[in-house]
């Protein structure tokens, strides 16, 4: 008895998630509850695990797009049913062939007796009324075989591949560029199991010598993805005019992936291409500047936007559309803060294990202004603003695979050492892909710091359904005028960006002063005035 594995229902706003790595391999034992793949979405990263104990049987492959309930893989029961099960598959299949070479109607009529099946564009998202057939990666005649990639179908969001219900004859019916709405037919299939229906139950001699001619193919290693590329890598390898027959395939099963495609693109680029002879200049042309020549390599690269990308870009144009967002700066001398930090910055690793930095004084900072200016931290809801007698801060974190921003909850009620901890493990988190929905979930204020890579002064976009976002810059000496005098301090650019909507000038502008303030006399922090 198999089980079926699908896609958990991983959060509410999430529809759609992708199949990133299999951990376990097609065929491999795998005990109950143990780790079999990672599911990755457009906010953070899962891992499916094995509902029972038994053989894994994959059914999507890496880099699939999958809906909340698609199948993944199924478990068969113990190890004994891989083994078996080709045996007991191909006895009614080897009797199919004999009866077709036996019966005398088939040799006339290949077509006779055998059953056709009308393949439809299948359901791929509870949005996605219709879909857009790209390429048949099979053609009209062609021989498939059960579960084989014979088209690409695609959607506004993804890219599906749609596959063969049954062995036999493809027969297409819809074209390369048509627009197909769900449950329209796509192609039939012809042949293949339904042969078994028109011979005799006794097989006859010449059935006898044709099933070792079979057995070959029920043992053989390859199969259908041998070779094959995936979707994405199909379009790398048609935009380069790169034979896929010529590129090996390290995915499942053989399979022709994406990073093998970009492998195979940089070794035809690597020779130089020959420069053209320079055309001659005609007398007019000569009079003309003469226009500047480009060398090297201008080669262009395409790579698909990853669904944490497509998401974040989304978010942010929404945000620019849909609030009146204003920035205001001010400037921190950050001379007391550095003193201070120079002083004790070894004392305080040494007795709570992680470093003194800027980030937990800015945290404290805002928490103390959020208490003072509570609509910087609230939020529209509908026809209403939203208050929080809590601050849960975000901390904007670039990871490789795009902007995060981890929450760290109840900041107000925690010291510096507490938060300096809570940043660190959030960032290799981040770093490692191993945030969870919880930890991206929420928070009522965002901080972000740029100066990390030299930004002197910017706007930073807000974190919605948040109103305000504080931006930290880069640190530069400069004169400025103290008492009378112009001295050199280490200063610093603040910037808010914050919803007009909710959130007047005044408040917002007060709210930065008070930010300054704590940071220029870090004592304030800890006597709270």
């Amino acid at each position: 008895m198999s089980l079926e594995i699908k896609v958990p229902p991983v959060g509410e706003s999430i529809t759609e998630v992708t199949l990133s790595s299999w951990l376990k391999k097609d065929g491999d034992t795998v005990k109950m509850d143990e780790v079999i793949a990672e599911l990755e979405s457009d906010k953070a990263t899962f891992e499916l695990t094995a509902e029972k104990a038994g053989t894994l049987k994959t059914i999507a492959k890496e880099g699939d797009t999958l809906a909340i309930g698609a199948p993944v893989a199924r478990i068969e029961d113990g190890g004994a049913a891989s083994t078996s099960a080709p045996v007991i598959e191909s006895a009614p299949a080897v009797k199919a062939v004999s009866e077709a070479v036996a019966t005398p109607a088939d040799t006339t009529n290949p077509s006779a007796g055998a059953s056709t099946s009308e393949i439809k564009v299948p359901p791929v998202g509870e949005s996605i009324t219709e879909v857009t057939l790209s390429r048949w990666i099979k053609k009209n005649g062609d021989t498939v075989a059960m579960d084989e990639a014979i088209a690409e179908l695609e959607s506004d969001k993804a890219t599906f591949e749609l596959t063969a219900d049954k062995a036999g004859t493809l027969n297409t019916i819809a074209k390369e560029g048509d627009v197909l709405a769900i449950g329209a037919p796509v192609a039939s299939i012809t042949g293949g199991g339904g042969v078994s229906g028109g011979g005799s139950p006794a097989a006859s001699p010449a059935a006898t010598t044709s099933a070792p001619a079979a057995a070959p193919v029920v043992v053989s290693d390859k199969n259908y993805a041998t070779g094959t590329p995936s979707p994405a890598a199909a379009k790398i390898l048609a935009e380069k005019g790169i034979d896929p027959s010529a590129v090996s395939g390290n995915g499942v099963n053989g399979r022709i992936t994406k990073e093998d495609a970009i492998k195979a693109n940089l070794v035809s680029e690597s020779p130089q291409a020959p420069i053209p002879p320079a055309a001659k200049p005609s007398p007019v042309a000569a009079t003309q500047a003469t226009p500047v020549s480009f060398s090297g390599d201008r080669a262009d690269r395409r790579e698909k936007m990853s669904s944490l990308r497509k998401t974040v870009a989304k978010r942010l144009v929404a945000v620019k559309n849909e609030t009146a967002m204003l920035t205001t700066f001010n400037e921190v001398d950050m001379s007391p803060i550095m003193e201070i930090r120079a002083k004790y910055k070894d004392k305080f690793k040494e007795k709570n294990g992680v470093g003194l930095g800027f980030m937990s004084f800015f945290t404290k900072a805002v928490c103390e202004a959020l208490k003072e200016w509570p609509s910087v931290g609230a939020r529209i809801d509908g026809d209403e603003i939203v208050f929080s007698n809590y601050a849960d801060i975000s901390i904007a974190v670039s990871a490789p695979k795009g902007l995060v921003v981890p929450v760290i909850r109840n900041a107000d009620s925690m010291s510096l050492a507490q938060i300096e901890k809570a940043v660190a493990a959030l960032a290799v988190k981040a770093r490692e892909s191993k945030l969870t929905l919880e930890e991206m979930t929420g928070g009522n204020f965002t901080i972000t710091n740029g100066g990390v890579f030299g930004s002197l002064l910017s706007t930073p976009i807000i974190n919605s359904p948040q109103s305000a976002i504080l931006g930290m810059h880069n640190i530069v000496e400069r004169p400025i005028a103290l008492n009378g005098q112009v001295v050199i301090r280490p200063m610093m650019y603040i910037a808010l960006s914050y919803d007009h909507r909710i959130i007047d000038g005044r408040e917002s502008v007060s709210f930065l002063v008070r930010v300054k303030q704590l940071l220029e006399d870090p004592t304030r922090l800890l006597l709270g005035v």
